[in-house]
């Protein structure tokens, strides 16, 4: 969760990326084009990632049959879709997944056009594709698994950049999407569930006063479904498991997601070290800090890193937002403050890697009321470098020193 923009942007109609968004650029010129398709609009590239293996892809459906669907009540059942990223051996020749399902991008891309104000059908968010094989043969050896969960009113597929980098570095990414949230999120049978009954939830509670009542609701199914995930980690397929370490586990996010990995940090001990990109940690619209969560009071015992934007309307660094400043102060394992310099709230998400894929189509002005003025590889592999940097060290034992704080060739500032 972020602030009112979670709530007015996000849960009122124009969803993606809400609670504080962060993105992923690309790192070379030559990893961004745009290609016109005049039938169904532009196509936008992500940039590939840089680490040594291939990435594979594979989705699964999740049930908990002993809970209930907290927006649905007549469904006796939570369902979630899951995506996991990981090492592959060699993939070439093979076809990419794309980023979003046809049936999702039709929910999403109109969410993402409004978010930003961009020009309806400008883009074709169907055609864009990921560099990760699907249920390719997972490398050889036992890596860490790293969750993450998204902005609220964002699916799992909206940080693709970022987890595609990271599982080509050695680490199997879990991406969850938890659902209702997102506008839509398509399930194996072919069937898509949107986000409507958690929209009128939303309206109703902002109607009525009772925004703490719904946030409080909102982020306990969030770490209920990051329980699911963990408790069901030993029953993904084989071809999955062989290659797991789950004596290491780590957790990030972006806005809400964020929120969720300390959450989901503070009750479960299984989850080793996170990370929070500009998300609050606190239930409420405004960010005065009256309504500060139990890992805001009280922090962590383990390693969390705090990823923030420098946005004047809705930044977050430990001097500007109140439950940061809580945890701050509250923190016993290791922590660091890390703003990403001249960008906005999604420039922690892939919009940070598309979105300037849109200039002298759209005005330059529209570009960094979404993703700021900070140069987008330059961004996109800040973001990498410094996630990276982080779980190489806490579930790796590989410390590069980039967290240490300090001069830095990419464009952050450590903020203490």
């Amino acid at each position: 969760m972020r602030s009112s923009r979670f709530v007015a942007a996000s849960l009122v109609g124009v969803v993606v990326s809400s609670l504080v968004v962060s993105t992923a650029a690309p790192a070379s010129a030559a990893s961004v084009s745009v290609a016109t398709n005049p039938a169904q609009g532009l196509t936008l590239t992500l940039p590939a990632p840089h680490g040594r293996y291939a990435t594979g892809e594979s989705t699964v459906r999740l049930v908990d049959d002993k809970r209930p669907d907290p927006w649905v009540l007549s469904q006796p059942y939570r369902a979630l879709m899951i995506s996991v990223f990981y090492p592959a051996v060699h993939t070439a020749g093979e076809p990419f997944t794309n980023q979003l399902p046809a049936a999702v991008a039709a929910a999403v891309g109109p969410a993402v056009e409004g978010n930003f104000n961009l020009p309806t059908g400008l883009v074709d968010w169907a055609a864009t594709k990921t560099h990760s094989v699907k249920d390719a043969a997972m490398a050889p050896g036992r890596f860490p698994v790293v969750l993450y969960s998204p902005g609220a009113g964002d699916p799992r597929d909206w940080n693709v950049s970022l987890v595609e980098d990271l599982a080509s570095r050695g680490f199997v990414v879990v991406t969850i999407d938890h659902t209702g949230e997102a506008p839509a999120v398509q399930f194996p049978d072919g069937h898509v569930v949107g986000n409507g009954p958690l929209m009128a939830a939303w309206a109703q509670a902002f109607q009525n006063g009772t925004t703490l009542a719904f946030f409080t609701k909102l982020m306990d199914t969030r770490v209920a479904d990051t329980e699911l995930v963990l408790d069901r980690l030993t029953s993904l397929p084989v071809r999955l498991t062989d290659g797991m370490d789950l004596n290491r586990i780590g957790m990030f996010g972006q806005s809400a997601g964020g929120f969720t990995a300390a959450n989901a940090m503070y009750t479960d001990p299984r989850i080793t070290a996170g990370i929070n990109m500009d998300g609050t940690m606190e239930y409420t619209v405004k960010l005065d800090g009256t309504n500060l969560s139990e890992v805001a009071l009280h922090g962590l015992d383990r390693p969390f890193l705090l990823m923030g934007s420098s946005s004047a309307t809705d930044g977050s660094d430990i001097h500007r937002e109140p439950s940061w400043a809580a945890f701050w102060q509250h923190q016993h394992g290791w922590k660091a403050d890390v703003t990403l310099n001249d960008s906005a709230h999604a420039s922690f998400t892939d919009a940070e890697a598309l979105v300037p894929q849109l200039a002298g189509r759209v005005p330059a002005t529209t570009l960094a009321a979404a993703v700021g003025t900070v140069d987008p590889h330059r961004a996109v592999a800040a973001d990498r470098a410094e996630v990276a940097s982080f779980f190489d060290r806490f579930l790796k034992g590989r410390n590069d020193h980039r967290l240490d704080g300090g001069a830095s060739r990419y464009p952050i500032t450590f903020v203490q």
